[in-house]
C-alpha cells in the first residue's frame, strides 16, 4: 500500500484527473442506470434497450480511431476540459424528456455524448501514462480503477434511487453538473500535453492528407504490434458480450428476478465492492506482477463467475445469489482492467497512443453494436438466459486465446521509448 498511497500523495496531476475521473464517472453512472431502467419500464421493449446501446455504440465505429489522431495532435488537457464541457451542454434536451412521448430525445442525446467521448478517451489516455513512471503504471492503472468501482458503487446506487424518485431529470442534472465540476478539476492539470504537429502550415489539401497518413499509421500500429493486435481481438470478442448485458440486464432483473429500479442500480452497483478489493490488491503488489499473466487469468476468472451470475436462475429464482456474484466477480474485474490498461500504454508509443487507444474502442463500439443487435433480437426467441450466457464465456474463451499469444517470444516495441514487458 506504501507505493499507492506516495503516489496519491506526491502526484498533484495524478490525483486531479483521478479525482474528475471519479466524479464524471459518477454522474454517468447515475444517468445511464436511471436511463436504462427508465427506457426499459416505459416501453416494455428490450429492442428499445437495444435501440439505447445502439446509440451509445456507433459513434465509437464511426469516429472512433479519426478522433484519436486529432487527441494526439491536439493538447490533451485542453481536449479533455473542452470535451467534459461539451458533454454537459449535450445534456440539456433531456430535461425536456417527461413521458413515453418524448422519450426519442434519449437517442439523439445519447449519440452526442458518445461523439463528444471519442475525443475525451483518447486524450485521457494519452495523457495518464505522461502523470506517472513506466515502473508504476500496474498502481497507477490499479487506482484509477478504483475510481471506476467506486462511481460504480456510489452512481449505480443513486441512478436507481434518483431514477425511481425524480425520473430522467434527476439523473441528468445529476451528470450535468459532474461534468461541469471535472472540467475544472483537469484545468488545473500542469503537466505538458501537446505535440509538436508537422504540416500545420501547410495548405488544407496537404493537411488532410497528413491527418490521413496519421490515421493509417495509428491502424497499422494497432495490427502490426502483437501484444496490441491481441488486446484488439480480445476486446471485440468480450465488447459483443458488453452489448447483450447492457441490453438485457435491466429486463433479467425485471423479468427474471422480478425486482425494481432499485434492486437494478443496487445489484449493478455491488460489483464495484469485489473492484474495490481487488483494485487494492492490485495498487500494493502491482509493481511485482506481470501484466500479462495477470491480464490472462483474470479474463478467464471473470468470465467463469459472469457465466454463473447469468445461470443460477435456473435452478434458484432470488436476488441474493445475484448480489454475491457481482460482488465475487468485481475482484477479477479490477486485476483484468488495470492490467489491460497497462499492456496497452507500454505497448503503444506516447505519440500514437491516443490514435491506437481510438482504434481499440472502434472495434469495442462494433462489438458493442454486434452485441446490443443480436441480443436484442434473440432474446425474445431464445429467452433472457441463454443470450446473457455469452458474456461470461466471451471473457472466459478470448482470456484463453491471449494466454495462447503471449507464450511466444516477447513481441517488438512499437518504439524504442516504450518499455515492452518480457514473458
Amino acid at each position: 500500500m506504501r507505493a499507492a498511497w506516495a503516489l496519491i500523495r506526491e502526484g498533484r496531476d495524478f490525483r486531479r484527473v483521478v479525482g474528475a475521473s471519479l466524479i464524471s464517472l459518477t454522474g454517468d453512472w447515475i444517468l445511464m442506470v436511471g436511463l436504462m431502467y427508465r427506457v426499459y419500464a416505459v416501453t416494455g421493449s428490450t429492442l428499445a434497450s437495444a435501440l439505447l446501446m445502439l446509440t451509445a455504440s456507433v459513434p465509437a465505429v464511426a469516429l472512433g480511431s479519426v478522433a484519436g489522431v486529432f487527441a494526439d495532435r491536439w493538447d490533451r488537457r485542453r481536449t479533455m476540459v473542452a470535451a467534459n464541457l461539451l458533454l454537459a451542454a449535450g445534456l440539456v434536451p433531456l430535461f425536456w424528456v417527461h413521458g413515453r412521448q418524448h422519450i426519442y430525445l434519449v437517442f439523439p442525446v445519447l449519440f452526442f455524448e458518445n461523439l463528444v467521448q471519442q475525443f475525451f478517451s483518447p486524450a485521457e489516455q494519452g495523457l495518464f501514462p505522461s502523470l506517472v513512471r513506466d515502473e508504476e503504471l500496474i498502481t497507477a492503472n490499479a487506482l484509477n480503477g478504483q475510481t471506476q468501482n467506486l462511481s460504480r458503487l456510489i452512481g449505480s446506487a443513486l441512478g436507481g434511487v434518483l431514477g425511481a424518485a425524480g425520473g430522467i431529470f434527476l439523473v441528468t442534472l445529476a451528470d450535468l453538473v459532474s461534468f461541469v465540476v471535472a472540467a475544472g478539476l483537469v484545468a488545473r492539470v500542469t503537466v505538458a500535453t501537446a505535440h509538436v504537429v508537422a504540416g500545420a502550415a501547410e495548405p488544407l489539401r496537404r493537411r488532410l492528407q497528413i491527418l490521413r497518413d496519421e490515421w493509417q499509421n495509428g491502424l497499422r500500429i494497432a495490427a502490426g504490434e502483437r501484444v496490441l493486435m491481441t488486446l484488439g481481438i480480445f476486446i471485440v470478442i468480450t465488447s459483443i458480450g458488453e452489448g447483450d448485458i447492457a441490453t438485457l440486464f435491466a429486463p433479467y432483473v425485471r423479468e427474471v428476478l422480478h425486482g425494481g429500479s432499485a434492486v437494478f442500480g443496487a445489484i449493478a452497483a455491488v460489483q464495484a465492492i469485489g473492484g474495490i478489493a481487488g483494485g487494492l490488491v492490485a495498487a500494493t503488489f502491482g509493481e511485482r506482477l506481470s501484466a500479462s499473466r495477470l491480464f490472462v487469468l483474470s479474463a478467464v476468472v471473470f468470465g467463469v463467475i459472469d457465466l454463473g451470475i447469468a445461470l443460477y436462475p435456473l435452478a434458484l429464482v432470488a436476488v441474493w445469489p445475484a448480489f454475491a456474484g457481482m460482488i465475487l466477480v468485481g475482484v477479477p474485474a479490477a486485476f483484468m482492467m488495470a492490467s489491460m490498461m497497462t499492456l496497452f500504454q507500454r505497448h503503444a508509443a506516447d505519440a500514437y497512443r491516443g490514435r491506437v487507444w481510438g482504434a481499440l474502442m472502434a472495434v469495442s463500439g462494433l462489438g458493442m453494436i454486434v452485441g446490443t443487435v443480436a441480443s436484442g433480437l434473440l432474446a425474445s426467441h431464445l429467452g433472457i438466459i441463454p443470450v446473457l450466457a455469452y458474456q461470461g464465456a466471451g471473457y472466459s474463451g478470448a482470456g484463453l486465446y491471449a494466454w495462447m499469444r503471449f507464450r511466444g517470444r516477447p513481441a517488438a516495441s512499437p518504439a524504442p521509448a516504450d518499455a515492452v514487458e518480457s514473458r
